[in-house]
């Protein structure tokens, strides 16, 4: 969380629920950056949060990976901008994929996860259907 409002995080945590099961998958969410191979990010990025970003950034070990979860740290959403956050995670952190949506629901989580391990195939490229 980058400064969101949450919606985000409501949308995540629902991925552990019984009928969404994460794990099943064999994903899970990590209690320490150290054991992470992907961040995922929420929020338009705050001022505030920006320096504890970077600190959990670096705290990972190589590979890592970034994924902007939300139109807020896709672009800035509706805070974006703003005396307090910037416009999202570009020129903060290297994103390796974003997910837009306010906030992207369960289902579009997964197979954005699923679609970034390679285990299925990327349906849209520059912002047309893939053949």
């Amino acid at each position: 969380d980058a400064g969101s409002c949450n919606g985000c995080e409501s949308e995540l945590q629902a991925l552990n629920n019984p009928f969404y099961n994460l794990h099943r998958l064999g994903i899970f969410f990590t209690p320490s950056p150290r054991f992470a191979d992907l961040l995922l990010v929420t929020g338009p990025v705050t001022h505030a949060m920006l320096g504890p970003l970077r600190a959990t950034w670096e705290a990972m070990a190589e590979p890592r990976w970034v994924m902007a979860v939300g139109t807020c740290a896709v672009s800035g959403g509706i805070a974006g901008g703003g005396y307090a956050c910037g416009n999202g995670l570009d020129g903060v952190l290297p994103v390796d994929l974003y997910l837009p949506g306010c906030p992207p629901n369960p289902a579009a989580i997964i197979v954005a996860l699923l679609t970034f391990q390679g285990r299925l195939p990327q349906r849209v490229l520059g912002g047309r259907h893939a053949e």
